[in-house]
C-alpha cells in the first residue's frame, strides 16, 4: 500500500460522521477510509455524534474516535449552534491538516467549522436529501441548503455518478467540485459454501428497518411468487422491524422468514445464501451490494441512486424499477428456478467488484484528492 501514497505524507486528518447509535453504510465507509487513511502513514482522528456502538467498533480497530455532546440527526437550532461551537473547539484543539465529513447534519455544521478555522474541508455526500423518492418538501429545502453550503467545500465526492449528475443538474457545485469516487469494500477470506444444488433457495437482504429500505414491498412481492422453494433471512433491526413481522405473518409467509436482527458475521451469512436483495426507495451506492458480488450472489435490487452503476441487468444480477411489484416477481421468479443463471450472475459480479470496486482503487483516488486539496490551500 505505502507505493501508493508516497506523494502525502504525515497528513492529519480528522473525519467527522453525525451518528453513533447505528452502522450503516456510511459508518462503514468512514471506518473503512480512516484505518486505510491510517495504514498508509497518516494520523486520523474521527468525530462523531453520541456515544454508541460506532464509537466501540472504531476503538476496536485502534481508531482515535471522540465522542460529540451535541451533534444530533434531528434539527434542533439549540443543539445544532453547540454543535457548531464543540466541533470547532475539537478542530482547534486537533489541529488537522484537512477536514473530511460525512452524513448531511455533520456536513453542513462540520464545513462552516472547518472553514470558520480556514481549514480546507472535503464533503461526501452518501446519497443526497434531495433525491429521487424523497418528498417535493424535503427535496427544495435541502437542494437549497447544499447549494449554499457548495460555498464552503474544497471538495465534494459523490459515491455514484448518479449523484454528481443530480448535484450538477441541482447547482449544486461543479465540474470541479464535484466529483465520483465509487465506494470499495476490502477483500475478505471467502467463506463462500459453493453454489448450492438444493431445491431449497435461500434469499438475504441485509439493510436496517428504516426508510429509505422498503422489506415490505419484498415481502410482498415474495408471497406472490409460484415457486415456493425458498426461504428468506433479513438481516437488521430498526423501527419498522416489528411491523415486518406482522406482515409476514398476515402474508402467511412467517415459516419462511427468519428476522436475524442485527449482525456482525454478514460475510458469512452472505457466503450461505444463494441470492441477495435489496429494495430501497433512495440509495446513495449500497456497500452492501458490494459485500454480495464479493461474495459471488446474483443480486436484484431497486434501481435508484448508483444502483446500476454497480449491478449490470442481466449480467450480475437484476435492477427492479422502484414500486414495479410484478418485475420484482419476474427477477426473483427467475433466479429461484435457475441454479445455472444465479452461478453466471454470480461469477459475473464477483469479476466487476474485483475489477472496479475494491477498497484499495478507492482509497487510493481519495488519497490522491487530499493531496489535491492541499496543494490548492497552501
Amino acid at each position: 500500500m505505502g507505493k501508493l501514497f508516497e506523494k502525502v505524507r504525515s497528513v492529519k486528518i480528522v473525519y467527522v460522521i453525525t451518528r453513533s447509535d447505528v452502522i450503516g453504510g456510511a459508518s462503514v465507509h468512514l471506518l473503512d477510509l480512516a484505518l486505510g487513511s491510517s495504514k498508509a502513514g497518516h494520523s486520523v482522528d474521527i468525530l462523531v455524534g453520541g456515544e454508541g456502538v460506532f464509537n466501540s467498533r472504531a476503538r476496536d480497530l485502534g481508531l482515535s474516535c471522540y465522542s460529540l455532546k451535541y451533534l444530533v440527526r434531528e434539527i434542533s437550532p439549540g443543539k445544532d449552534i453547540r454543535a457548531f461551537f464543540e466541533l470547532r473547539a475539537m478542530l482547534s484543539k486537533l489541529k488537522p491538516d484537512l477536514v473530511h465529513l460525512h452524513s448531511s447534519k455533520a456536513g453542513i455544521l462540520g464545513r462552516l467549522a472547518a472553514k470558520s478555522l480556514g481549514l480546507p474541508a472535503i464533503f461526501t455526500a452518501h446519497g443526497w436529501a434531495f433525491t429521487e423518492g424523497v418528498s417535493e418538501k424535503r427535496r427544495f429545502v435541502y437542494r437549497n441548503i447544499e447549494r449554499i453550503m457548495a460555498r464552503f467545500s474544497d471538495q465534494i465526492l459523490t459515491v455514484s455518478e448518479f449523484d454528481r449528475q443530480l448535484a450538477l443538474k441541482a447547482k449544486v457545485g461543479d465540474e470541479d467540485t464535484v466529483l465520483t469516487i465509487h465506494n470499495g469494500m476490502p477483500e475478505v477470506c471467502s467463506n463462500r459454501v459453493g453454489f448450492t444444488e438444493s431445491d431449497q433457495i435461500r434469499l438475504i437482504m441485509v439493510a436496517r428497518f428504516e426508510v429509505p429500505k422498503n422489506q415490505k414491498f419484498l415481502l410482498e412481492a415474495l408471497a406472490k411468487v409460484e415457486a415456493k422453494n425458498w426461504e428468506l433471512e433479513l438481516v437488521g433491526d430498526g423501527p419498522s422491524l416489528a411491523n415486518a413481522r406482522k406482515l409476514a405473518a398476515q402474508l402467511g409467509i412467517s415459516e419462511k422468514v427468519v428476522f436475524s436482527g442485527a449482525c456482525d458475521d454478514v460475510p458469512i451469512r452472505l457466503s450461505r445464501s444463494d441470492i441477495f436483495v435489496l429494495i430501497s426507495d433512495w440509495e446513495g451506492l449500497p456497500l452492501t451490494i458490494l459485500e454480495a458480488m464479493r461474495s459471488g450472489l446474483a443480486v436484484i435490487a431497486s434501481n435508484v441512486g448508483g444502483v446500476s452503476e454497480l449491478v449490470a441487468n442481466g449480467d450480475n444480477g437484476f435492477v427492479v424499477e422502484r414500486g414495479d411489484q410484478q418485475g420484482l416477481i419476474d427477477a426473483l421468479t427467475q433466479l429461484i428456478k435457475s441454479a445455472e443463471l444465479r452461478k453466471k450472475q454470480g461469477i459475473s459480479g464477483q469479476y466487476r467488484y474485483r475489477t472496479n470496486f475494491t477498497f484499495d482503487i478507492m482509497l487510493d483516488k481519495i488519497l490522491k484528492i487530499y493531496q489535491k486539496v492541499l496543494d490548492r490551500t497552501k
